[in-house]
């Protein structure tokens, strides 16, 4: 293992509910655990504008107020959290290296809670347009759009969501989905349907994005016909599903044929020492009380695997 500059009991990769959960109960419990939130906390649930099915709060609850006490609670129990990025993890025999561009941190125990992060189109204009007219983030690029046209692709509960909040400020929004139906759930459908802003362009994908220095609109393909027509918009969110963000990890940590690590039902990955959490695991149903259902068992399993080390 590479020489250390720090050592620690535990360090958790990642910033969002599961990672604020584990950190949280092992602050408690005295193992004084140093969280690495990459970038930004609160993973996807920070870019949440109003999450709905959290229990105790029945009108719902914006995603950064709720990880934002969720980062709060975790620091009032001990927890230390550093804006780093987990490049690589090197396991070692008893102690494993987290190696960032800063630092390398030796753990006795990891928690891997990197999440997942937005699938990319893979088209035409996507990259050179990202930031301007691109986005996988209504919360927080939606207000820009207001009284204007925008376009989301995908079909699912997070497509949707985002629709949803995106017409509270854009004069129409068209929903492109490549089947016939949407795959969100019945509430979500209804309130979509019944959304005089939201218009749905059904059997259809998207093959290019079009705008030099900003985006004017897509290109899109009948799935049934092939046949090939644009569509104006001055804004498109995508919302095609998710990749695990495991990189930076050995192969001796296994995932599935998608790269989201396989766990059993205590959290513990193929590897001693290193557990998984949240929608980075193999099985997640990512939801936010998911993932701080995972943190809470993972961080229980640590503290199993301390005693018994």
């Amino acid at each position: 293992m590479s020489d250390p500059t720090e050592t620690r009991s535990v360090v958790i990769a990642g910033g969002g509910a599961a990672a604020l959960t584990a950190a949280i109960y092992l602050g408690r419990a005295g193992l004084d655990p140093l969280l690495l939130e990459g970038q930004v906390t609160g993973g996807q649930a920070a870019t949440t504008a109003l999450i709905e099915n959290y229990p105790g709060f029945p009108d719902g609850v914006s995603g950064p107020d709720l990880v934002g006490a969720m980062e709060g609670q975790a620091r009032k129990f001990g927890a230390e959290i550093a804006p780093l990025l987990v490049e690589r993890l090197e396991l070692g025999d008893g102690r494993h290296a987290v190696h960032t561009a800063r630092q390398t941190i030796a753990a006795r125990a990891v928690v891997i809670a990197t999440g997942a992060s937005h699938r990319k189109l893979g088209v035409p204009g996507e990259g050179e347009l990202l930031g301007r007219g691109v986005s996988y983030c209504a919360t927080c690029d939606g207000p820009l759009y207001r009284d204007r046209h925008v376009v989301v692709v995908g079909g699912g509960d997070a497509a949707i969501e985002e629709a949803l909040f995106l017409a509270r400020f854009a004069a129409r929004v068209t929903v492109i989905h490549r089947r016939g139906e949407l795959r969100a759930v019945r509430i979500l459908q209804e309130r979509a349907f019944a959304e005089p802003r939201i218009e749905f362009l059904w059997h259809h994908v998207v093959t290019g994005i079009q705008g030099s220095g900003e985006v004017t609109g897509v290109r899109t393909a009948n799935v049934e016909t092939g046949e090939e027509s644009d569509l104006g918009a001055d804004g498109v969110f995508v919302y095609i599903g998710t990749t695990p963000n495991t990189g930076f990890l050995p192969q001796d940590v296994e995932t599935d044929e998608a790269g989201f690590i396989r766990t059993d039902l205590a959290m513990r990955t193929s590897a001693a020492g290193v557990f998984a959490a949240g929608d980075v695991r193999a099985g997640s149903i990512r939801q936010v009380v998911a993932a701080a259902g995972d943190g809470a068992v993972a961080a229980g399993s640590v503290m199993k695997y301390m005693e018994n080390d």
